[in-house]
């Protein structure tokens, strides 16, 4: 009897399916596409999406530790809740300036980056008030195209590409600039990676470059680098996996190529290892920014 039940859930066990494995899922925005949106990534389907204002430009997107949405959408910012899509706050921009960074901090303010003149870096409480401000110029006319993604780093200094210039600047808690690297391009996004370089992307100039602060050693890549026939287009937000692989939104908007991916993962030789193609059946639109959801 004890023999035929231990049978029984031995088969049991073995019969059972695998429990179901997680894939990655990632929220993306993009400039001239009405909607963020949730892309499963082991379909490429679109599993989620809320339709942003019309004329409003996404450049940063996340999640946040409760599971909300925070994005940037150039008149300011909002953080909306995933569930229904209800707004918990909204941060208006003043005239003349735009928000393209917007990102929730390790102690749960939100950091907001705005191009005008001057620049400044907005800090808001956990219930969107302003709470700080630093002010700062970059010495860059025209606002649109001052920066896109600030960061902050390790050291509490803010990272900052500049588009205009191709620079990449680091400010400290004043404001006053403590590092100016010259990048080259219309940069969109600094990544600060483990070992203290810099991953930046580099719009139209079609690479993103890996470069050392302090020694200024860099390792760029291009589209002569990559599998597979794939191009570069206007490389914007790029982001690191810890493997050394590249996750980069290629967004299209400058170029007449529409076969290329819209997303693109890379590995360090070079190989596409991962690719997002924009089809009817899909509905991917223009993405410029990416975000890792947490699994």
């Amino acid at each position: 009897m004890r023999k035929t039940i231990f049978s029984l859930l031995l088969a049991a066990i073995v019969c059972a399916p695998a429990a179901a494995k997680k894939t990655e899922r990632l929220l993306v925005g993009g400039c001239a596409w009405n909607k963020v949106a949730v892309i499963d990534k082991a379909t490429g389907r679109i599993e989620w999406s809320h339709e942003i204002g019309p004329g409003e430009e996404c450049n940063d997107v996340q999640t946040t530790k409760k599971g909300n949405v925070l994005y940037a959408c150039n008149t300011g910012a909002r953080l909306i809740s995933y569930k229904d899509q209800s707004v918990i706050w909204e941060y208006r921009a003043p005239e003349g300036c735009e928000v393209h960074t917007a990102t929730e901090m390790p102690d749960g303010t939100f950091m907001l980056a705005m191009c005008g003149h001057p620049a400044r870096i907005v800090t808001l409480d956990k219930n969107g008030n302003q709470v700080g401000e630093l002010a700062f110029e970059t010495g860059i006319g025209g606002v649109h195209g001052q920066f896109r993604q600030i960061v902050k780093g390790k050291n509490g200094n803010y990272i900052v590409p500049l588009m205009g210039t191709g620079e990449v600047i680091e400010l400290d808690a004043k404001g006053e600039v403590r590092r100016r690297v010259k990048v080259g391009g219309s940069l969109f996004s600094v990544k600060e990676l483990q070992d203290g370089k810099w991953l930046v992307s580099c719009g139209d100039s079609h690479r993103y470059v890996v470069v050392d602060p302090v020694t200024l050693e860099r390792r760029t890549v291009t589209s002569r680098d990559l599998s597979d026939g794939v191009k570069l287009l206007f490389v914007a937000e790029a982001q690191p996996y810890g493997n050394g692989n590249v996750l980069i939104a290629n967004w299209p908007g400058h170029s007449r190529d529409r076969s290329q991916p819209r997303l693109v993962e890379v590995d360090p030789q070079g190989r596409v290892v991962w690719r997002l193609d924009a089809t009817p059946e899909n509905g991917v639109g223009s993405i410029s920014s990416v975000y890792r959801m947490k699994k």
